[in-house]
């Protein structure tokens, strides 16, 4: 088991390493000169402008730069903004609301579409099925700011059973409607894959074994169809955290929710590279983590996996 996690750790350095070099070439190096961004139409002073690129290591090379920023990851110091405040307190005041956020929708999708993809898996072929893969296929295809948009006025606006507007605090309470919504493709993919999963496993040879030894229904889905078919279905869902992150944007605009999505937005729309460098470096983390968490649980399903060379 040390060897499996030994490996999964050496194979996220390279990935890590890639992906925030890539992300930073394309922050500073492919988005033009950040220091002329910064000034916009005011005149800046050839003394001032110096000034700015020794303070934010502008003055060397990009590959230097990128190497004194993973330096400064790795002693949780990420600098200072085009602001003038520090990164990692605007990061830390976003952070926890985009997390809670994200881990609603994790459960939301987990819990509803593990349950809605059994159900569907078991009864393939009758009106159940069928009407749960409309409304999987509906989730897919209509793009996530329709749902939110939709989700807002119908049970917000007319019904008032929902908060519209969640607010820079946002209780649990105002977060269940947008959790919902940031959730919704991702519930339509579980509910889709467990269904598979669930069809196949059913018709295997030891399943049609277990039934015929007598076992009750219950402990045949239980014991030997559930478990087997839930290992691709916690894969997707604990990748699915650090894209869920990434992809709070639409839905906290949508709602007013200031998280890490819509600092990332305000950013990329005033030029601050510093800041899109660090948050978009903390996503990359966010998602190898629960990335090695999965492979972890997966190999608590299938004790194969552990073994392998």
């Amino acid at each position: 088991m040390l060897w499996y996690i030994g490996r999964r750790l050496l194979q996220m350095i390279p990935v890590f390493l890639g992906a925030t070099l890539i992300v930073y070439l394309l922050a500073f190096a492919a988005s033009g000169d950040p220091i002329l961004t910064l000034a916009g139409d005011k005149p800046i002073s050839p003394a001032v402008e110096q000034q700015l690129r020794e303070q934010y290591n502008l003055d060397k090379p990009v590959i230097v730069q990128w190497l004194i920023f993973l330096g400064n990851v790795l002693t949780f110091d990420l600098g200072i903004g085009f602001n003038g405040r520090p990164l990692i307190d605007q990061i830390a005041a976003a952070f926890p609301v985009t997390i809670r956020l994200a881990l609603i929708a994790v459960v939301i999708e987990a819990a509803f579409g593990i349950v809605a993809g059994v159900i569907s898996g078991l009864r393939k072929g009758t009106w159940i099925d069928t009407t749960l893969l409309l409304v999987s296929l509906t989730l897919i295809a209509v793009p996530t700011f329709v749902i939110g948009f939709v989700a807002q006025f119908v049970l917000g606006v007319q019904l008032g059973i929902a908060e519209i507007n969640a607010g820079r605090d946002p209780s649990f309470q105002n977060l269940l409607l947008p959790g919902a919504v940031l959730g919704a493709v991702s519930f339509a993919y579980v509910l889709r894959l467990t269904r598979t999963s669930i069809a196949e496993t059913a018709t295997a040879d030891h399943v049609r074994t277990a039934t015929a030894k007598g076992l009750s229904r219950g402990g045949v889905v239980s014991k030997h169809i559930l478990r087997n078919s839930l290992i691709p279905v916690v894969t997707f869902i604990g990748a699915d955290l650090g894209a869920l992150m990434g992809g709070a944007i639409v839905t906290e605009r949508i709602f007013n929710i200031h998280g890490v999505g819509s600092l990332l937005f305000d950013s990329i729309n005033a030029g601050e590279a510093p800041m899109i460098v660090a948050l978009v470096t903390l996503l990359v983390i966010i998602f190898l983590l629960s990335n090695l968490i999965v492979d972890l649980l997966y190999a608590v399903l299938d004790p194969r996996i552990r073994y392998a060379k």
